[in-house]
């Protein structure tokens, strides 16, 4: 019991580890973002197809995705014009799938 404790402190001290953890849940911290992950679930999408899905101007979108991005939930690949994007990983689908799974669970 000791030892998980001391794991405890020990992650609780480290404010780099602390700062990466808040600022991938801030990434999932909004409507907008958040559908943009929903979205990008099953599929790997471009930018245009992200803006025709949302009622939300390219430049709206782009800075949602900017912030994916810096919270690591995404990643983007370049292909002629055309920039598309994806869930991160496999952690990041799970956290996903788990949020809208437990949000839909009754009290």
């Amino acid at each position: 019991m000791e030892n998980d404790c001391e794991s405890v402190e020990l992650e609780i001290n480290d404010e780099k580890l602390i700062n990466r953890a808040v600022l991938l849940l801030k990434g999932f911290a909004d409507p907008t973002r958040f559908k943009i992950l929903c979205l990008l679930k099953d599929q790997e999408v471009c930018v245009h197809q992200i803006v025709d899905a949302f009622d939300i101007s390219q430049s709206a979108i782009s800075h949602q995705l900017r912030i994916l991005r810096d919270a690591r939930l995404v990643i983007s690949r370049k292909k002629g014009r055309h920039v598309y994007y994806k869930l991160a990983d496999q952690h990041i689908l799970d956290m996903l799938q788990d949020s809208l799974s437990h949000s839909n669970e009754k009290s």
